[in-house]
């Protein structure tokens, strides 16, 4: 039997039974579909989480209290606490070589009220650097002024939900914004750029760091922003940073230093893995379908027994027969992969549509993997059912009789 009669022969009987196929095709189109559907949001988040921190930079260095490493030996029984970052920190790291901009961070959450109206806000205490480095710009009135760190002014940049929740549509420049027991005056509205770093900005109040360390009673930094002059002095800024801090904390290394290339690294480790093992969950529905693909063409080869012995009394080979029940199995999984891909770009599309924000993205990986496990699954699941009716006698199929009956 050539290719092409068995192709013509195949549809004739898939056309013919319109329910089973019918049924059999939506079970690999929801496996396919399925997997393409959740790799394609877990690579979109993948690639959200990157924009969001491809952000800071490259040349942009983060410095925390407390050193993360694994050493041997005991734990420390009695109280060795981390020093905070100081102000102090903040100003002699600005002094090393190849360091562009410093801006210290202290944040805490707190009541806020105006207009009549309050709510709970994360307050931002840090310097006009922290703007330029995180590359935030003011939709109205301008951003925090120049001032030495320790120096404390009722001053405040409120982000665009702030505004809306506290101010309505009034005018807000000018107007008194009050953070626990102190006042600030709004000199600025940031302009609206999302989420970003784990952080939405439009939900913050940002005011002077020393504003924010007498708001919050505390000298210790949450954090340090570093920006250096030049990516290529990255490597040179790191360990100069790290020596200056162990001397002023009397020999003790106890911050950490991250970059952004070592955050990026971290996420999409994890990122990547969370796609794969959603793809796999994914997958398992396609094993489902693979199943009652065996099911079909057992009950397929039940209900063809006469059609089987005539083939082999018209010198049909075991080989041919084998051939005819796979060759239907793979052209109802290619057909389903197919209609699973189209469903699965269709849903990731329509998601697009909806929240244009979120890239949604299918890993080529993982569209050639569901076809082909889709494939593989179809044919492994119709080989024992072709098997069988490969090897049924001619006499007794064409009495109808089949290896159970006998």
């Amino acid at each position: 039997m050539q290719a092409t009669d068995l192709i013509r022969f195949n549809l004739r009987l898939l056309t013919g039974q319109w329910f089973r196929t019918l049924m059999t095709l939506l079970a690999t189109a929801v496996g396919v579909s399925a997997v393409l559907l959740l790799t394609g949001m877990g690579e979109g988040a993948r690639r959200f989480v990157l924009e969001e921190f491809s952000l800071l930079g490259n040349d942009v260095l983060i410095v925390l209290p407390g050193r993360k490493e694994t050493t041997g030996g005991l734990p420390p029984l009695t109280g060795e606490g981390t020093r905070d970052l100081t102000l102090d920190d903040a100003r002699a790291v600005l002094g090393l070589p190849g360091v562009k901009a410093v801006a210290p961070l202290v944040v805490g959450l707190t009541q806020a009220e105006a207009n009549g109206r309050n709510r709970e806000l994360m307050v931002v205490g840090t310097s006009e650097a922290f703007f330029q480095i995180r590359q935030l710009s003011a939709a109205q009135g301008r951003l925090l002024p120049v001032l030495e760190l320790e120096r404390a002014e009722p001053v405040c940049v409120i982000g665009q939900v702030v505004r809306e929740d506290l101010f309505d549509q009034t005018p807000v420049l000018g107007r008194w914004l009050r953070t626990a027991d102190r006042r600030c005056r709004v000199i600025g509205v940031l302009e609206n750029r999302g989420v970003s770093l784990g952080t939405d900005m439009s939900e913050a109040v940002i005011i002077p760091v020393a504003s924010a360390q007498q708001l919050f009673d505390t000298q210790g930094l949450f954090r340090l922003f570093v920006q250096v002059r030049h990516v290529d002095m990255t490597d040179d800024v790191k360990p100069a940073i790290l020596d200056l801090i162990q001397a002023r904390h009397q020999g003790e290394r106890d911050v950490t230093l991250i970059t952004q290339d070592s955050l990026l690294g971290v996420f999409n480790d994890i990122l990547q893995l969370l796609t794969l093992a959603v793809g796999a969950i994914a997958a398992i529905s396609l094993v489902v379908a693979g199943i009652l693909i065996m099911n079909i063409t057992l009950i397929s080869v039940s209900q063809r027994t006469s059609e089987i012995g005539l083939l082999k009394a018209l010198g049909a080979s075991e080989r041919q027969v084998h051939r005819l029940f796979l060759s239907e199995a793979l052209m109802m999984a290619l057909l389903g992969a197919a209609l699973g891909v189209m469903i699965g770009y269709a849903l990731l599309w329509t998601g697009h549509w909806l929240w244009p924000q979120f890239p949604v993205s299918v890993p080529g990986w993982a569209l050639a993997g569901a076809i082909l496990l889709a494939i593989a699954v179809a044919l492994v699941f119709a080989w024992l059912p072709a098997r069988k009716a490969a090897r049924l006698p001619p006499v007794l199929a064409l009495k109808g009789i089949t290896d159970a009956q006998r």
